[in-house]
């Protein structure tokens, strides 16, 4: 497995001999306004992608695990060709297909495609009401012969459903948002360094790779945060911590 992470939640994965495009937040720095009722008022992306949008608009497959805005934006409803396959958690086909894509195919339990084993895992996009308000929100964990288990977490914080991931598939890798972002009231919506410390005591044969960050306004813990952390916590070498734009070969 050859790993990118492109930027925030965005990954571009070569898997099972194909390639995979996680998430696709496509848009230029500054082209959309802040997250409402969030801490500052900064405009969204914060920052570029590393390198030109044509690098990642042939992948063979697109795997979104829900449609908020930092995970599936106009940018790339636009660019990406309509044709390519996308697997969805189950309630978002139908706006997938709304705007032109012709093969969405919502994944319950597991879905095996090409050489690839998906299973589909919960999670809780933050705790109380505002989880009510941010909705429903998937994981999925990849398995192919030859290759790592690869568990991508999505928009979770520590909870139940992530130990019971954890537990059932042993992943080799998991991949982990952990920008901490949140609101101006509550705790937050996605793990922060506390939640990924928990992770990586809990499950210390997984390697961990934490995204995420330093990307969209609500995003509140950085790079330099996590691996202060995680330096502190003597956990530095479970923890992938990439640059925008940077590969890591499991190969």
């Amino acid at each position: 497995m050859k790993f990118q992470l492109v930027r925030h939640a965005t990954l571009w994965l070569n898997y099972g001999g194909y390639n995979i495009l996680v998430d696709p937040m496509l848009g230029e720095a500054g082209v959309y306004p802040p997250i409402v009722k969030t801490p500052n008022n900064k405009r969204n992306p914060l920052i570029s992608l590393p390198f030109p949008i044509d690098y990642w608009l042939k992948p063979d497959i697109i795997i979104v695990t829900h449609l908020h805005n930092d995970h599936w934006d106009p940018e790339a409803v636009d660019k990406l060709p309509k044709s390519t396959p996308i697997l969805c958690q189950p309630g978002n086909e139908k706006e997938l297909r709304a705007v032109g894509f012709q093969s969405v195919t919502p994944i319950t339990d597991k879905l095996k495609v090409h050489s690839i084993l998906l299973t589909r895992t919960n999670g809780k996009h933050g705790k109380g009401v505002i989880r009510k308000l941010t909705g429903n929100v998937s994981g999925f964990i990849l398995q192919a012969e030859g290759e790592p288990k690869l568990y991508i977490a999505g928009d979770t914080v520590w909870c139940s459903d992530v130990r019971e991931a954890l537990d059932a598939h042993h992943p080799d890798i998991t991949v982990v948002n952990a920008g901490g972002a949140r609101f101006v009231m509550g705790e937050p919506i996605t793990m922060d360094d506390h939640d990924v410390v928990t992770l990586c005591r809990y499950a210390p044969d997984t390697k961990v790779i934490a995204g995420h960050m330093d990307a969209i306004n609500h995003c509140l813990v950085t790079r330099s945060d996590l691996r202060e952390r995680l330096e502190m916590e003597k956990l530095a070498d479970q923890v992938f911590i990439p640059e925008d734009g940077q590969w890591i070969d499991f190969m």
